[in-house]
């Protein structure tokens, strides 16, 4: 590196200038160490940027996979329910064919008994309860008032007198409200 001083001469028109510039070891280093410095952000900030489009992509990939498995899910949601609810549906086939053939009543009003005590234990089974409403306090979280009457005694007053539709819970969650006159 040259320490000597060094001159410039610039004409413009009619003026001359004479520049003397030091450039000293010191200053030298200094300046390279500023440009290595900005280079070392210029080199973070494009780390960074990386960083974020490469997290923002596979967030984006991660959103479209969830939307895809909710579809997925919601359009296999009830796969479970129907499955269990097949064998009831053979039994109902082949009662429905017994009709033709049996002359009898009896068997047949036992035989569709026994398909509704299977259908009903396979709701259970699957979560779905009846509401036990008649004689219970009116409440308007789980029944319907469709009428109100005179309570025939004073103990019946804002009770459930009648259930007219049954109501359901399915895993403690009302899917259905039941259909209730209540005593006045």
């Amino acid at each position: 590196m040259n320490t000597e001083p060094q001159a410039t001469i610039a004409n413009d028109e009619d003026h001359t200038t004479v520049a003397t510039e030091t450039t000293t070891p010191e200053v030298e280093s200094q300046e390279a160490v500023e440009v290595s410095e900005t280079d070392k952000l210029y080199i973070e900030v494009a780390e960074l940027k990386d960083k974020y489009l490469r997290l923002y992509a596979d967030f984006e990939n991660f959103r479209r996979r969830t939307a895809k498995e909710k579809l997925d899910i919601i359009s296999t949601a009830n796969e479970d329910l129907m499955k269990a609810v097949l064998p009831v549906l053979d039994d109902f086939e082949r009662a429905m064919g017994s009709f033709e053939t049996v002359t009898e009543i009896e068997p047949l009003k036992e035989g569709v008994g026994l398909i509704y005590h299977k259908f009903s234990k396979t709701l259970e089974q699957k979560g779905l309860k009846p509401m036990l409403s008649k004689g219970e306090s009116f409440d308007a979280d789980l029944h319907e008032s469709i009428a109100q009457f005179p309570a025939p005694s004073e103990d019946l007053k804002n009770k459930v007198i009648d259930e007219v539709e049954k109501g359901y819970l399915l895993n403690e969650k009302v899917i259905r409200y039941a259909k209730v006159v209540v005593g006045s």
